[in-house]
């Protein structure tokens, strides 16, 4: 069983103080920093690019997990590799997505996959062997500060069933409405990575915030 890790969403903060947010989000306690990526295609809205990722790399201490909210991971991925630890696509993108993930790794980065509220679990389940992290959107993808979507437990349930069927290693990261009452779902149904924005980045104490995410009691 992994440790529950909190990876704050770099799309709640402030950007116009990034290296300050960066700085106030790791004194905080957040163990990864989890940055969307959005193309304006795969989801409706326009997030930030390569750039402002590599901007908050040059002031952070914690890995940064790369969510590619693209139509096209494989073309764009290599732009953002160099600073990332993890990178994440969505089995819906318009690639191949075991080709793309193989990349992703040669490349140097740990892979994950994700899919929208919509798409059936099944759609996962060839990749699972190929990757190192899961990731369940519990809102669908595009804007922060949606509410939690409760019947996306049943996908943390499924991938947590999954990987104890077949003996495998990818964490479950959940991202969208990720409170203290939430995230305990979550975990309670087997999540172990939970990314958080409006409540962490705007919580009046953002270190207890991460600190009542991480100690969240297990099943």
């Amino acid at each position: 069983m992994y440790p529950i890790l909190v990876a704050p969403s770099v799309l709640a903060c402030d950007f116009g103080r990034l290296h300050d947010e960066v700085k106030r989000a790791q004194t905080a306690g957040a163990d990864w920093l989890h940055m969307d990526i959005m193309d304006g295609h795969f989801v409706d809205n326009i997030s930030f690019g390569p750039a402002f990722v590599d901007a908050a790399a040059q002031v952070a201490t914690v890995p940064l997990d790369t969510h590619l909210m693209v139509s096209r991971p494989d073309h764009y991925f290599p732009r953002f590799v160099r600073a990332s630890r993890n990178i994440t696509i969505h089995v819906e993108a318009d690639c191949d997505v075991s080709g793309t993930l193989a990349a992703i790794r040669s490349a140097g980065a740990t892979c994950g996959l994700s899919l929208r509220p919509g798409t059936p679990f099944e759609s996962l389940v060839p990749h699972l062997h190929e990757i190192d992290l899961l990731l369940i959107m519990t809102v669908e993808p595009g804007f922060g500060g949606q509410p939690f979507l409760a019947g996306m437990l049943d996908k943390i349930r499924a991938a947590d069933e999954a990987r104890r069927t077949h003996g495998l290693k990818y964490r479950i990261q959940v991202d969208g409405g990720v409170t203290v009452e939430t995230g305990a779902q979550c975990v309670q149904a087997g999540a172990d990575t939970l990314v958080a924005g409006t409540s962490v980045f705007r919580a009046p104490d953002m270190a207890a915030a991460i600190q009542s995410l991480r100690s969240l009691p297990r099943r």
